[in-house]
């Protein structure tokens, strides 16, 4: 079973993830995508690690997600990522495509394709259940920095690809699940 878990800030897709981990009986492997660059994403990440079941494994995959879960996904193991939304800004950021978005200059539309490519492509084939979580950005009004359209668009097109390689997406709204496939 793959599922793809989509929500606003604060709307507990996370704590949703984690539910359906520990419902799944197997070995979970947590798959963090953060990066503690700050002090308020180092108190964040704390608190979501304070949460999770002391025997959950961990392993970070700021950059290499697909690659990551071709490694660790096997029969008897859940993998739960958390989340897209920070491996997509971490894509974003480690290239080139923030300072040319800042700069007006154009960019090419299918910017990080072949990373989200190979993820929805690998996600089938993995055995295993997979959780995956990510941000739905797409609700609220354009932004008005290039950098943010760029962002919010690619997202946009990375939860739609990921949702069709998922047997279920459910959408987490004020703590609540919404089955959406």
């Amino acid at each position: 079973m793959k599922e793809l878990i989509l929500g606003g800030a604060r709307s507990g897709k996370s704590r949703l993830a984690e539910r359906r981990a520990l419902e799944s009986g197997l070995r979970v492997v947590y798959v963090a995508t953060a990066q503690a660059l700050d002090g308020e994403m180092a108190r964040r990440i704390a608190h979501h690690r304070a949460r999770r079941p002391a025997g959950w494994a961990l392993v970070e995959a700021p950059l290499d997600l697909a690659a990551t879960l071709r490694r660790e996904a096997a029969p008897e193991v859940c993998l739960l990522v958390d989340c897209l939304t920070l491996w997509l800004s971490n894509l974003l950021f480690a290239g080139d495509a923030a300072r040319q978005a800042e700069a007006g200059e154009a960019i090419a539309c299918a910017l990080f394709a072949d990373e989200i490519r190979d993820l929805a492509d690998t996600l089938p084939l993995l055995p295993g259940q997979i959780v995956l979580v990510s941000n739905e950005v797409g609700w609220g009004v354009v932004p008005m920095a290039a950098v943010s359209r760029l962002f919010a668009d690619e997202q946009g097109r990375l939860n739609q690809r990921v949702a069709a390689a998922c047997d279920r997406v459910t959408l987490s709204v004020a703590g609540l699940p919404l089955r959406l496939k």
